[in-house]
């Protein structure tokens, strides 16, 4: 290959810059990277031009972390989590010293909405409150596309994530099986004798109140639709042949799930049946024992 040496370099007649800059990109040597300013390396493909990638994510958790460890957390509670922006960012739930959950909010749901909702389903479990929890929360202006819940979690190596915390429908499958309730639920499960305060009382029907419950309470109840019906909105407008149009009251002043449950199982016709598990309620027609459910 012809070269000429200027100084110490020798340049290249026969190929293109094109080609030149292809072969030091396939062959860069120790001799290619080069040390910048701040610290970091970055990849020399050719004189004057340098590849470098930005740790984005290392550098928002080099800072991030460090300051949610030293903020005091903040009782969860309906007033707090009001006081927060609705935007987006991560929060970490904390119990008896221990951070337990890490999430993350986008714009549509942000802080306070989510926060919210963590209030509302602390309220209706056993074994604890919202005011024993403490939270921690973080609007993060860079959060799109970024990774930074798992890191967090895989940092502060949290036990409810993934262990029933979140709104997940365990689904069928998983209720006829005899695998007990694990993790979140088994130690806070649902309580259903718990006053309801978003149930409109007065004349309704069977399919109304069950969207009323299914859209107001902080776990899962699910019911069963008619034959053939999926998707998520299936459930407002696809019930089961026995629900629409059948008539019921709900009585003046709060009731509970339970006795909501039992108003829907009074009006619809023999065969129904409703059960209850550590964390999520469900209404079919019919006639089962669950290993881990209780009738109502």
């Amino acid at each position: 290959m012809p070269t000429e040496t200027v100084g110490h370099h020798k340049r290249d007649f026969t190929s293109t810059p094109h080609q030149r800059l292809k072969r030091r990109v396939c062959n860069v040597g120790q001799r290619d990277t080069r040390l910048m300013a701040n610290g970091e390396s970055g990849l020399s493909l050719a004189d004057g031009f340098i590849a470098f990638e930005l740790d984005l994510m290392g550098a928002v958790l080099d800072q991030l972390i460090p300051i949610l460890d030293k903020m005091e957390g903040e009782p969860l509670t309906r007033a707090a989590a009001q006081l927060l922006p609705d935007a987006q960012g991560v929060y970490l739930l904390i119990h008896q010293g221990q951070v337990h959950y890490v999430g993350k909010t986008d714009a549509e749901a942000g802080l306070r909405t989510r926060l919210t909702r963590h209030v509302a389903k602390f309220e209706q479990r056993d074994n604890i409150v919202p005011a024993d929890v403490q939270f921690k929360a973080a609007q993060i202006l860079v959060l799109t596309a970024m990774d930074i819940e798992s890191k967090l979690i895989n940092h502060y190596r949290t036990d409810w994530n993934g262990s029933g915390f979140g709104s997940n429908d365990p689904g069928r499958q998983r209720e006829t099986t005899a695998k007990p309730p694990q993790g979140f639920d088994a130690r806070f499960p649902i309580n259903i004798d718990l006053p309801l305060d978003f149930l409109v009382a007065g004349p309704t029907t069977v399919h109304d109140l069950l969207m009323q419950l299914k859209l107001g309470l902080p776990y899962t109840l699910r019911y069963e639709l008619e034959p053939g019906a999926k998707g998520s909105h299936s459930f407002r407008s696809r019930p089961h042949p026995d629900m629409p149009g059948v008539p019921l009251t709900v009585p003046v002043g709060p009731i509970t799930a339970r006795q909501a449950m039992q108003l829907v199982l009074g009006a619809l016709p023999h065969g129904w049946q409703a059960t209850y598990f550590a964390s999520h309620l469900i209404l079919y027609k019919e006639n089962r024992a669950y290993t881990h459910g209780m009738p109502i």
